[in-house]
């Protein structure tokens, strides 16, 4: 499914990224733990394509992205990943339905059809009855359950979730963390979870630690 080798990242002066190798086979949940710092969430972005590795290799479904232009990446991007992060990035102006249509939208899918794709990810989410809502009616949980079918609704091969529960409660954070075994088995998609929480990382099928711009 993704294969990175010897991944380098700098910001100015710093290095971020030390030359990281790592593999995500098809339908795993892994989990990547570290100290603030040791760079998780830069290694996530490079992997998701929402940054660029000053070297190294990243190939995903055996596509080298890093060969891709602006335009062709987006158009990966937005029909093999899903992304769901710790702030939930939903548009306040729109409903719950319509936040979860929007990449499909923009993905140019037929609009009946994306509506009731959006529904029944909704109903799976336990959020269907929140659908005409604004983001500002829904509890935190709920909004994470909503940014969870959107990342699902084009129906990617992964999905990068960055510190997902960060911003919920014990309860609420178990129960996502629940919902992402659950949709694996109902989907066979590939998760990658870049999380704090150690406890809820050991539920995954693997647990990367990273120390230093390196998996250890």
């Amino acid at each position: 499914m993704i294969n990175g080798k010897n991944i380098h990242k700098a910001y100015g002066k710093i290095q971020v990224l030390k030359g990281v190798d790592i593999h995500i086979s098809r339908g795993e949940v892994v989990s990547i733990v570290g100290p603030s710092g040791s760079g998780k969430s830069t290694l996530l972005h490079i992997l998701g394509t929402l940054d660029k590795a000053d070297s190294g290799e990243v190939t995903m479904n055996g596509q080298d992205i890093q060969l891709l232009s602006s335009k062709k990446l987006a158009a990966f991007r937005n029909e093999n990943i899903g992304f769901v992060f710790q702030f939930h990035h939903l548009l306040p102006e729109f409903s719950a339905l319509e936040n979860v249509c929007i990449p499909a939208w923009i993905g140019g899918r037929k609009k009946k059809q994306v509506e009731q794709r959006a529904k029944e990810l909704l109903g799976i989410l336990g959020v269907a009855h929140r659908m005409d809502n604004k983001p500002n009616e829904l509890s935190g949980g709920e909004q994470q359950r909503v940014a969870v079918a959107r990342a699902l609704i084009n129906q990617p091969s992964i999905v990068f979730a960055d510190e997902p529960t960060g911003n919920l409660d014990t309860a609420n954070a178990k129960e996502l963390h629940d919902l992402i075994f659950d949709l694996r088995s109902k989907f066979e998609q590939t998760f990658l979870i870049v999380t704090h929480n150690e406890e809820l990382a050991q539920l995954s099928d693997r647990v990367l630690q990273m120390k230093d711009g390196l998996i250890m």
